[in-house]
Order: C-alpha cells, then structure tokens, then sequence
C-alpha cells in the first residue's frame, strides 16, 4: 500500500463542523495537555494499542502515532442509515441529471424533498435512462426508480412525460419536486404540470410549512403562495443532505409503459466552439493563471479537453487573455461542472467567482495554496510537464474509443 497520505475532504469538514453528529468522533485523541499550573499532563494510558493476546502495548518510538494519524486521515466517514420500512407517503423528485450524474441543484433538490418527507415518508428520485451516479445513498434518496428505454434517450419531453404520469398513477406522491433549471427540469415540469392540469409554483427558493417563496419580477421579488403539489425549485433552495445515508431501495412500476408516437425528433448534439460559449453558461472552464509560463501548451490542452477557456485577473492584466475571459467577483461568475485552475493560487475574489461549480481541479506547485484548499482533487507539480501528460492521455483515450467503435 501507499505510504502517500490521501485527503477525505469530507472527513475534514466534519471535523471542522462542530453541529454534525460526527464531529466528537472525528476529533484526535488528545495525549497531553497544559494543565491549570503550566505544567504538561501527559495520559500514559490513552497512547498504545491491543496486542494479538489481549495486552495493550505501548510504543514509545512515536512510530505508531505516525501511523494512527495517517490511517486517520484516510479513514471513511460512516454516516448514520435512514430507513423508511412502509412509507406513509412518497416525495417525487425527478433530477437533472447532467451527464448521468447528480449536479449541485439536484442535491439541493433532494435536501428540500428530505425537509417535505420528515420522518414517515420516503424520498423516490425518478431516472430516465442509464446512469453514472453512485452517490444517491448520500444524496437523500430513500427509494429509486429508473425508467429505461430508447425512448428517453435524448430530448423527449413527450416520452418522459408520459412516463411521469404513469409513475404518478402509481405511486400518488405528496410532492413532486423538479429543479427550475436550462438543464431540461423547467420544461419538463412545465409541460409535466400542464399534463395534470395542475400549476405549479416556480423559481421556489424557500419553503415554510404550507407555504413556498418563489422568485418573481425577473429575480427582484419574493412571491408567496400555499405550498401547491407541483414544485419547481431553484438551486440552493435548501440544505444537500450531508448527515445521514439512505438506503436506496429499486421500485419498478407495476405496469409496463405503453408506446407513443413522439411529435418531436432528436435529431442530436450540434458541436459547439468551446470559445464561442459565453463563461457564464459554459460546463467545463480550463482556466489558466500566473504560473502557467507556456501558454502555447495551454491552449492547446484546452482544444484537446473541449473545454472553454478561462483566466484569473493577473493572467487578464498581463495580457495572456482577453478581458470578457476573467473569473471572479471582478469578471464572470460562472456556474461550470468542472472547473480546472492551472497556476492559479487561489485570490478572495476568484474563489467567490467559482463557488457554484460542482467539481474544481487544481494544478499547483503550492500544495498549501487556497485553490488547492478548495479543490475536489489537487495535482501537485509542474503544470507543463502535467498539461503534456493530459494530452497524451486524452489522444489516448480517444484513439481507443475509435478502435473500440470500430
């Protein structure tokens, strides 16, 4: 095994986060201490450990310490499981699902539905086709349904419609909950909505007992109304689920769908310039700063990943890259699933301007930098000798794709 220590950003926060029910049994053992006189106490019977025999051990080498604190460090964070054996009601959330994962807005989605079942009833997500997530347990959701087929594949609002209605016939839910988003949630719960001839409350942001706060007036104003049965909420209109785990459990409808002659075909994907994207609404920024010294390689990196490219301030003031290109309070706050930082150290104001991207990638020779602090995944190294790297790897993957394919 690795001797190299691997981060558990989750296992951190909990530790930083003294209201989660995990924080007591995250925190180290504590050895010695000053005592009320100046003098340092030591506990000689919390250092050591249990022989094969029985016999607790003590090592005075300080070899054990350092390995108890590396195990620490890479232990798995084990939350409590929350069942729901008969569930009085069920909480209907069909998520976005960009890419076949759960985006931020989804889990905030999924908070809310946790807040509207309680305790007696079960949060069921509702998927449309072949999935890549495996973190529903720790997202909120309780029961899962997917509705696979062809059909679905794609933009079909009618298809998956009529799929929603016979889920709906089944299982009655309390509340269906779909994100008020671009990503297909609005529209599908619109048109979904009108199917059932109910209104739905839209851009909900807020919900108190039997009342829900939705945005109006172009986002200038608060709109109350009794909390309706359709609800279309927008992002970070509640807590992600973060203390427990759920179970999971597959349902399947009881009744096969029947087919229908769609209206609308998909006719597929246009392919896009990355470039021509505006920063605001591209998913996946490659964004270099002041330690990137080749920028040639940079560029190119960015055409090999199919990524729009971005730039911190001092990269924009220096001239490597235009203006309407800058990340940050002071530029574009953008809103990417993938946010790749190169040579970027992580200022106040760049850091704000990437806080709603779900997934952040930091290449640094700083390990203790903030970007690397706020990153999912951090590479430490030189950033030209790791961008040739990527490339090899990306023409790699691809030219296996095609062989594959062929």
């Amino acid at each position: 095994m690795s001797d190299i220590i691997r981060r558990d950003p989750r296992a951190e926060w909990i530790a930083r986060n003294r209201l989660h029910p995990l924080h007591a049994a995250m925190q180290p053992v504590q050895y010695s201490w000053m005592g009320p006189n100046g003098v340092i106490r030591k506990n000689v019977h919390g250092v050591g450990f249990i022989g094969p025999n029985g016999i607790k051990r003590i090592d005075r080498s300080g070899a054990q310490q350092g390995g108890a604190a590396k195990r620490t460090a890479a232990v798995e964070v084990q939350l409590p499981l929350h069942q729901v054996p008969a569930p009085a009601f069920y909480i209907n959330v069909v998520p976005d699902m960009v890419g076949g994962r759960l985006s931020s807005h989804d889990r905030d989605l999924l908070g809310l539905a946790q807040q509207l079942a309680g305790d007696d009833g079960a949060v069921l997500a509702v998927v449309f086709g072949e999935h890549k997530e495996n973190a529903f347990a720790t997202a909120g959701v309780d029961r899962l349904l997917v509705l696979d087929g062809h059909e679905f594949d794609g933009y079909s609002p009618e298809q998956r419609v009529h799929g929603l209605r016979a889920v709906d016939n089944q299982f009655n839910p309390r509340h269906w909950l779909l994100p008020d988003s671009r990503s297909g949630g609005g529209e599908l719960g619109r048109r979904f909505a009108a199917s059932l001839k109910e209104r739905p409350a839209t851009r909900v942001w807020q919900i108190k007992g039997e009342e829900c706060i939705g945005r109006a007036g172009a986002g200038q104003q608060d709109l109350a109304r009794p909390l309706p049965r359709m609800i279309l909420a927008a992002a970070e209109c509640a807590e992600p689920v973060s203390d427990t785990r759920h179970e999971v459990l597959p349902v399947e409808l009881s009744t096969s769908l029947a087919r229908s002659l769609p209206r609308i075909e998909d006719l597929g994907a246009v392919a896009v310039d990355p470039g021509a994207i505006p920063m605001a609404e591209a998913e996946f920024i490659f964004s270099g700063g002041n330690g990137v010294k080749d920028w040639a390689l940079f560029h190119k990196t960015a055409a090999a990943l199919g990524a729009t490219e971005g730039a911190s301030r001092v990269a924009v003031d220096d001239g490597f890259m235009a203006r309407d290109r800058q990340v940050g309070a002071s530029g574009t706050w953008v809103t990417a699933r993938v946010y790749v930082a190169v040579g970027i150290s992580g200022a106040i104001q760049h850091l704000q301007g990437i806080g709603a991207c779900d997934k952040v990638v930091a290449i640094n020779l700083d390990p203790g930098c903030d970007m690397i602090k706020r990153a999912d995944l951090s590479v430490i190294g030189e950033s030209a000798a790791i961008l040739q790297a990527l490339i090899v790897a990306v023409e790699a993957y691809r030219n296996g794709a095609k062989r594959d394919a062929a």
